[in-house]
């Protein structure tokens, strides 16, 4: 893991992170995160009828009166809570669970077929069964920073991150996609990435990566999907891809 030794100028902090992104390509084969045949749960039916969603909508109302009567709990928290139990609700539709490093103090969803395997240089690596390009993982490192606005802005990064893809010999082309920034639920910036990479070594790729800095430490999150062109990434699990992305934050977010 890269460590640090004193707080560094704002290019050299983008590279040192580069160097621990590149921990996450063991034997130089990316982290290849899901699937294209992961199965997919049916989408829920939303009724759209006018009645129904008021019915539906008055008696979530009354449950939380109730609740915060009875509790002594303010409204807002117990409306928080049922978005919780909601959020969980559709990863649990989706076919995804919750992973928690207690240890190193982050959490993600993952899929719930998928094994958990040892490779060096990875925290927690997750892959499909029999398709071990097709994998969600993690890297953990120590570093001096506070927050990961002193390595640079979102973009800034995403155009260190590709240039340092683009300089692997396997690399035939990489494109950004997307680049956001999000807040963690402790208040701290998450930058989030979306890439494709055309590579000698599986062809083309979508790629998904979420970086944050919390209590000196750099955490990074890959996941990496087939996108040939025979069998193209579609929106079922474009949207199971992002639900685990937008999930990774600290333990102390739950």
């Amino acid at each position: 893991m890269v460590s640090l030794s004193a707080a560094p100028r704002p290019v050299m902090a983008v590279e040192a992170m580069m160097r621990t992104w590149s921990i996450a390509y063991v034997a130089s084969t990316p982290i290849t995160l899901f699937s294209s045949t992961t199965t997919m749960a049916e989408p829920i039916q939303v009724p759209t009828k006018k009645n129904t969603n008021k019915t539906q909508s008055l008696s979530v109302t009354k449950r939380t009166l109730s609740l915060s009567t009875l509790l002594g709990i303010p409204i807002t928290a117990i409306s928080l809570l049922f978005s919780a139990a909601a959020d969980e609700t559709q990863s649990a539709q989706l076919g995804l669970e919750r992973y928690i490093d207690s240890k190193e103090g982050f959490t993600l969803l993952v899929p719930s077929s998928w094994v958990k395997v040892e490779k060096a240089g990875a925290t927690v690596l997750f892959e499909e069964a029999n398709k071990g390009s097709n994998n969600v993982g993690v890297v953990v490192s120590p570093v001096k920073l506070n927050s990961l606005s002193e390595f640079g802005s979102p973009q800034f990064v995403a155009d260190k991150l590709i240039q340092a893809e683009k300089r692997k010999e396997s690399t035939k082309d990489a494109e950004v996609m997307g680049v956001s920034e999000r807040q963690g639920h402790q208040g701290f910036p998450v930058y989030e990435f979306e890439y494709k990479v055309d590579s000698s070594r599986g062809g083309l790729k979508r790629i998904f990566s979420a970086v944050f800095v919390a209590s000196k430490k750099l955490y990074i999150l890959n996941i990496t999907h087939s996108d040939q062109p025979a069998n193209p990434l579609d929106d079922s699990k474009r949207m199971m891809l992002e639900q685990v992305l937008h999930s990774f934050d600290t333990v102390g977010s739950l």
